[in-house]
């Protein structure tokens, strides 16, 4: 590794060819997000060593303290910067963690709502109700929120699908107490957003004296919006268009973790076995859990009754 003076050297340079690698991400038709997040990632990285030497990275990520996931994401984003100066490396091999997300109560929601100020609630009330992505909330324009119909028109990012999702009474009054400073729903930046809710979330949460409110992310509202709507509904087709997904595997996920959430002493099942792929879409839009392939590939799927 650099010594202190020569590694802020390499951090300047590397600064400059980050820029210029986002540069050329962005022409070559990156989503927003996703630019920010492969940037930021490979400035913690070069803070801690030289970019351009791809031994340096991978004894960093060998030994700094993060998740597999993490360092898996890390390694594909810098797989890609070191093709873009012009380099090769053997990329380290890290599996993503398998991890069930982490799904808050709604009065603990509710409660960082309540605790948060008018825009700041206003953000997080609309997290709740749509499942939108951070990025796709502050994206939002005036001319999405349709206050007369109660409707909010998503653009979305990250590839995912565009949707128009209704809003409650209680959403459109605390749009409607928004003072409207230009085309934009929330002007303040999402670094700005997050810290500001960083540090309600920890007051909050000393307060109430429940240090689960400090795993609650922005991203978690999306998580527990997917789950309540599987738990309404048993309908995985209709979470999916909800969330935007394009791959339904994406959307799968939810169904699993609602059945570990909601645990019912129902052992009363309901099974089905197909080989046909429009009779599986049927079953798994009806709310049909997969279970098993036999060896002569026939599917079988249950539902408790």
């Amino acid at each position: 590794m650099a010594g202190e003076g020569e590694g802020y050297q390499f951090y300047r340079d590397n600064a400059t060819k980050i820029l210029e690698y986002a540069w050329q991400l962005k022409k070559n038709g990156r989503a927003e997000a996703t630019i920010e997040t492969v940037s930021k990632r490979l400035q913690l990285i070069a803070k801690k060593c030289n970019l351009n030497e791809p031994e340096e990275v991978k004894a960093f990520l060998a030994t700094v303290k993060w998740m597999n996931s993490t360092k898996f994401s890390a390694t594909i984003d810098y797989n890609g910067y070191i093709k873009f100066i012009g380099k090769t490396w053997e990329k380290p091999t890290y599996k993503p963690d398998e991890r069930i997300p982490f799904i808050p109560t709604e009065q603990e929601i509710d409660q960082l709502i309540t605790a948060s100020g008018t825009k700041s609630a206003a953000l997080l009330q609309l997290l709740k109700e749509t499942g939108a992505r951070i990025g796709e909330a502050t994206m939002l324009k005036w001319i999405d929120i349709d206050l007369e119909r109660k409707t909010i028109n998503i653009t979305p990012e990250k590839h995912s699908n565009p949707r128009i999702l209704p809003m409650t009474e209680k959403l459109k009054a605390m749009l409607g107490r928004l003072t409207r400073e230009n085309d934009k729903v929330f002007t303040t930046s999402k670094h700005g957003l997050r810290i500001t809710f960083e540090n309600m979330r920890a007051r909050t949460a000393l307060k109430m004296s429940n240090p689960r409110l400090t795993k609650i992310t922005f991203h978690t509202f999306r998580h527990w919006k997917g789950t309540m709507e599987y738990h309404k509904t048993k309908d995985i087709i209709h979470v999916k268009t909800v969330l935007g997904h394009k791959d339904i595997e994406s959307t799968m996920t939810y169904i699993n973790i609602e059945s570990a959430l909601f645990l019912t002493t129902s052992d009363e099942w309901t099974c089905k076995a197909t080989r046909d792929p429009v009779e599986t879409m049927k079953l798994i839009e009806a709310g049909f859990e997969y279970i098993a392939t036999t060896p002569d590939g026939l599917m079988l799927f249950r539902k408790r009754k």
